[in-house]
């Protein structure tokens, strides 16, 4: 039997969902193995899955200041990178495979793919609506179009595309989205019955993402402030692009540079986050309300948090809020209201819907025919 080969990037919350399907079709039997950035060799590995590491792409890493704009150029060219086609390529002559999985981002790796003839599926870590839209017609989908890469066609033209989010948060579900579109919901595992937090002081965890962004240590240590003085304990995860012994931190706070966000969940009452999908969804799986506060306009923060709070699950507030402002939001959702019933029914249709276990029947109802014919 042939493998199964994802192509990834070092790209923060992408690479969990691609992690949680490969695991589901390794379970299943079938060969799985990732392409990708060196840096994402340990937490591909620590999924118990083989790991090979681009040779010609171009050097990237999310947690590097210099490179962590995404108005910059460098993260466009990663997008448009020929090096990871390349690479793919020269993988899969080295190693057949019956079918490639391409982050959605990776169009330099799409067109390869494309021109090539591979099987290949597309897989989306956000909205889709977002995708064909603000960031295609956005200066990343103008870089990408001048060096000949179509984003929506590439999408369209492959046997699937993976939309791993909450069809009811995505704008494009039902309409909008091309033919090959598959709606897995979240790649995320939130248990059967979230538990209610304990009784004592509220707790609040606090993430803003993995990833570098311009103003992301002020926007933390506003948060730091606005808590200081409320009755709540906050937990803060910063990732490695921010050092947790720049932010000054109250006695009612603990920072950390990581943990696992399911450790917490349990007994937090409230998530504070930037708006990326990965955070989000798993705050919601947890049926636990977020304030959310973007980090980059161009990204889908801002509409992710948008759609958040257009179902009553929670609100927004700019990237520089003041700690006023934001004691007055975190004051607002840890009281109880309808937020809390939102956020409920939110996470109620997440954990109905095992995205990693959808997306793997997807993928190999596409195998199917191609290894009928090959018996």
């Amino acid at each position: 039997m042939a493998g199964i080969v994802f192509v990834t990037w070092d790209g923060g919350g992408n690479l969990p969902p691609a992690l949680g399907i490969a695991a589901e079709l390794a379970a299943r039997g079938e060969q799985v193995r990732f392409l990708g950035h060196e840096q994402q060799r340990a937490a591909v590995e620590g999924a118990g899955l083989r790991f090979e590491p681009y040779r010609h792409a171009r050097p990237w890493s999310s947690a590097a200041p210099s490179h962590g704009a995404p108005g910059d150029v460098p993260v466009f060219s990663v997008f448009a990178d020929t090096g990871p086609g390349e690479d793919l390529l020269a993988s899969v002559r080295r190693e057949s495979a019956d079918l490639v999985v391409i982050d959605c981002l990776l169009l330099g790796a799409l067109a390869a793919a494309d021109r090539a003839g591979l099987r290949r599926a597309v897989l989306a870590h956000t909205y889709y609506h977002f995708l064909a839209g603000q960031w295609s017609h956005g200066p990343a989908g103008q870089f990408c179009r001048a060096r000949g890469q179509r984003p929506v066609r590439l999408w369209s033209a492959a046997d699937l595309l993976l939309v791993a989010t909450l069809a009811d948060l995505d704008p494009a579900a039902g309409h909008g989205a091309p033919a090959n579109v598959c709606y897995t919901g979240p790649v995320v595992r939130g248990p059967a019955h979230p538990p209610v937090p304990a009784d004592g002081p509220p707790r609040i965890l606090v993430s803003l993402s993995t990833t570098y962004f311009p103003g992301q240590e002020q926007a933390l240590q506003s948060i730091l402030d606005a808590v200081a003085d409320l009755p709540v304990r906050a937990v803060v995860t910063t990732g490695p692009a921010i050092d947790p012994e720049r932010l000054r931190a109250a006695g009612n706070c603990e920072v950390h540079r990581y943990l696992p966000h399911d450790e917490v969940l349990p007994s937090v009452s409230l998530v504070i986050g930037h708006g990326g999908h990965a955070t989000t969804m798993r705050a919601l799986a947890w049926n636990r309300p977020l304030l959310i506060m973007p980090m980059h306009p161009m990204l889908d923060q801002p509409m992710i948090g948008q759609t958040v709070s257009e179902h009553g699950a929670g609100e927004v507030l700019p990237g520089t809020a003041s700690p006023a402002r934001i004691a007055e939001a975190v004051g607002r959702l840890l009281s109880d209201g309808p937020h809390r019933a939102a956020a409920e029914r939110l996470g109620a249709k997440i954990r109905a819907r095992d995205g990693a276990a959808v997306a793997a029947d997807r993928l190999t109802a596409v195998l199917a025919p191609a290894r009928s014919a090959g018996r």
